[in-house]
């Protein structure tokens, strides 16, 4: 028997992560073999750890980080928890900013570490001075001696994966690798792996999965970053609002896009089925490697990445009240796609940020709506009732005249057409008074309000 040899620390010990064969998901339905390259045997419990250490020591020989300096990252909390623990060996500090977006048990993790966690709002563009990456760039500026990792354009996250998970991989499979399928959030796991195993073999086909809100596959094939494609979604871990300068567009031969209900069904089913706790992008990743079954054949190899563990996931993915929160454990009787069919919720009406409060109460008043969606730039960033725009023009009459983003409420949430009415009720409420539902099939977004659900229950 072969043992490891005694490590002098825990960053040692990152890489050489096992590929382990699916059994059950895809039998019968995907012909190919198909391999688990599974990161969370990092000591993080994910593959950030590699780029991390990679990012850490790169900024180190090039004088970015000095001794006793501070680390700073925008993260969704794999990524900071591989700083955070790299930073615990070296002596560096930590402050992370990430989005409210990202489940309890990531931000605690860092907070372990002795990280400090600021939480941003997650539906504000990358620009906006609130969002994470912002905020992230102004505390490199304040903070002395600190150094901002930018996970999303540094290269050597993209490296890290070329020179160690790559190389493992093809090694691994003996180079009988046809296809890998990946889901794409930075880049760096994608582009790198997939530029290695296609130089090594440029028959090597490479998948990113992607998710619906994001605009990675849009812009793959046609070269536009649509803002109409951009829009609040609970898949965490994959999926961008921008193009990072660690996704190689060319290294990538094509986007699968993977609903929010199924990649969270697939989380749960990649433990009960092949005893595997995974976290929600490998969900998502082998719920597109279903989509794409008809890309392979019996002579096909196709690894597929699962990125982190499903212990960052138990108030979210594993827990039963928050799936039917979302509706994404299905119930019977009525859905919102009932309420869709029935023509009793109406196509979404939004207005741009900029537009006049007087000329946006107008429009209200004209199609009968007691609330409208704000957009900025065609993206959905906040919401207005009639409730807060009666309140603003008594508090102010000459509101009228001012961008009605200067007095909108939050963004209405997003839910799946097969969300349960009953579940759509207990998601409004005074303070959020809609809920938008999405219908994939026919790329439409409606809104249902309080009203539209009292049609149905009474």
């Amino acid at each position: 028997m072969t043992f490891r040899p005694i490590s002098d620390s825990i960053l040692a010990c990152i890489g050489n992560t096992p590929m382990i064969r699916v059994n059950r998901i895809t039998k019968g339905v995907i012909a190919a073999a198909v391999l688990i390259k599974l990161e969370t045997f990092n000591p993080g419990n994910s593959i950030k750890d590699r780029m991390a250490l990679r990012m850490i020591e790169d900024a180190e020989r090039k004088g970015k980080l000095r001794p006793g300096g501070t680390i700073i990252e925008g993260t969704s909390g794999n990524t900071g928890m591989g700083l955070a623990m790299a930073a615990v060996i070296k002596g560096y500090r930590c402050i992370f900013t990430t989005t409210d977006k990202q489940s309890k048990e990531k931000i605690d993790a860092l907070k372990a570490f002795g990280a400090e966690v600021i939480v941003c709002p997650t539906n504000v563009d990358p620009e906006d001075p609130r969002s994470y990456y912002s905020v992230s760039s102004r505390l490199e500026r304040e903070v002395a001696g600190s150094w901002k990792a930018n996970q999303y354009d540094n290269l050597s996250n993209s490296a890290a994966h070329y020179e160690s998970t790559g190389p493992e991989i093809w090694e691994q499979t003996g180079g009988r690798v046809t296809h890998l399928v990946a889901g794409v959030g930075t880049g760096g796991t994608v582009s790198g792996v997939g530029r290695y195993l296609k130089e090594r073999n440029p028959a090597v086909k490479v998948w990113g999965i992607d998710t619906y809100g994001s605009v990675f596959k849009k812009y793959k094939e046609t070269g536009v970053i649509d803002k109409n494609e951009i829009y609040p979604y609970i898949t965490e871990g994959i999926g961008e609002d921008f193009l990072p300068k660690n996704v190689d567009i060319d290294v990538i031969d094509g986007f699968e896009k993977v609903t929010d209900k199924d990649a969270a069904l697939m989380t749960r089913r990649i433990t009960r089925e092949e005893g595997i706790f995974a976290g929600n992008s490998a969900g998502a990743a082998m719920a597109g490697l279903l989509q794409l079954r008809d890309r392979f054949t019996p002579d096909d190899v196709v690894v597929v990445i699962f990125h982190d563990h499903g212990s960052r996931y138990m108030g979210k993915m594993f827990n039963d009240e928050w799936m039917r929160g979302k509706g994404f454990i299905e119930k019977t009787g009525m859905a919102a796609r009932d309420l869709v069919a029935s023509a009793v919720a109406g196509e979404l009406l939004s207005v741009e940020g900029s537009t006049t409060v007087e000329a946006a109460a107008r429009l209200m008043a004209e199609r009968d709506f007691s609330q409208i969606s704000i957009t900025h730039e065609q993206r959905l960033v906040g919401s207005l009732n009639e409730s807060r725009l009666y309140q603003e023009l008594i508090r102010d009459p000459d509101v009228r005249s001012q961008p009605v983003e200067t007095i909108m409420q939050p963004a209405f949430p997003f839910v799946d057409v097969s969300t349960p009415v009953d579940a759509l009720a207990s998601m409004i409420t005074p303070d959020n008074p809609a809920v938008l539902v999405r219908d994939f099939k026919s790329d439409k977004t409606f809104i249902i309000t309080r009203s539209d659900v009292l049609r149905v229950l009474c």
